[in-house]
């Protein structure tokens, strides 16, 4: 089977593929390596994918270039297309809108009109927990409403959900839907608090909190989020669907508990600077994935001290501090 994974190079983008490779199966990755941050972690991330041979192949180029994804479908048609590749950030996304728009609503088109073409058995798409807002009952349900984004990129990801029916109910592709939440791990992303944290208090400076450290996270570390992705894509079509999920571990952890757990893991006391709000965040992120666990048996396995024990050790090796 050949799956591919647009946004190889990116965080959940390298744990799923890297996955599919190990159990034998054959990726093409797509991702246009932006400098959205640190393109040495992704070129780290590709070397490890090269590893397994001839099974992984690559290509750099932007969901937004339809030309070149038309050309590589008609070579390396795919079976499966896991799109994760999008412009990622919400703080980012009021800065550079329109980064947001041409990657995330522009490029995301691109790829459900190859999904269309090749006849795909299954598109599976990122989608993310900011969908929700701030104005949604906790936990946060699939069947909640999402008219009330609270920045451009929820926005884009509303967009998504919006343009994969569509395709589903006019061509009849198979779409689903993950709102991710808070996912963290090895390998992961420079912009987010895991990074931020542990960066700033390895070096003894102080952690950024915002909303006052009020904020509540439901952090899922990346091998649960990836478990639960190839569960779906493992599974053989059943009928046509258009469908959305939550993956997160369920279980929302206040901002401090985080930092002190981390504190707990490093042997060292965090220098803590509290900030108010910052534009398009959200209070709190709680995902309900009872759906997802009576779909497809996804039960995470790995609690936060676990998971950022690890991340601890994956980023002093890396980074050798």
């Amino acid at each position: 089977m050949t799956t591919w994974v647009t946004g190889a190079a990116g965080f959940i983008g390298y744990h799923v593929s890297r996955q599919l490779l190990a159990r034998g199966d054959s990726v093409v990755g797509i991702d246009n390596l932006n400098d959205y941050y640190d393109v040495t972690l992704k070129q780290g991330r590709l070397a490890e994918l090269r590893k397994y041979g001839s099974r992984f192949t690559f290509h750099q180029v932007s969901l937004e270039d339809s030309k070149n994804l038309q050309q590589i479908a008609h070579t390396q048609t795919p079976d499966k297309l896991i799109n994760l590749a999008a412009q990622a950030g919400v703080r980012y996304s009021i800065e550079n809108p329109n980064a947001y728009v041409r990657s995330n609503v522009e490029g995301f088109t691109n790829i459900l009109e190859i999904a269309k073409e090749v006849g795909v058995e299954e598109l599976i798409y990122a989608s993310s927990s900011s969908v929700y807002g701030n104005s949604n009952p906790i936990p946060f349900e699939t069947t909640a409403a999402v008219d009330k984004p609270v920045s451009v990129y929820a926005a884009t990801k509303i967009a998504n959900e919006l343009l994969a029916y569509v395709y589903h109910h006019q061509y009849g592709l198979n779409v689903t839907g993950l709102r991710f939440f808070t996912v963290y791990g090895p390998w992961g992303r420079p912009d987010m608090s895991p990074f931020l944290f542990l960066g700033a208090l390895l070096r003894d400076e102080p952690i950024k909190l915002f909303n006052e450290g009020h904020h509540r996270r439901d952090f899922t570390f990346i091998d649960d989020v990836v478990e639960g992705i190839l569960r779906i894509h493992d599974a053989p079509p059943e009928g046509s669907h258009a469908r959305l999920y939550n993956i997160g571990r369920g279980e929302p952890v206040g901002l401090l508990d985080y930092v002190v757990t981390l504190e707990r893991l490093v042997g060292r006391e965090a220098r803590k600077e509290f900030l108010p709000m910052q534009p398009g965040d959200v209070d709190e992120t709680y995902a309900d994935v009872s759906d997802l666990k009576r779909d497809f048996g996804y039960q995470p396995q790995t609690d936060l001290e676990q998971g950022l024990a690890e991340f601890v050790k994956w980023y002093r090796d890396y980074y050798q501090v």
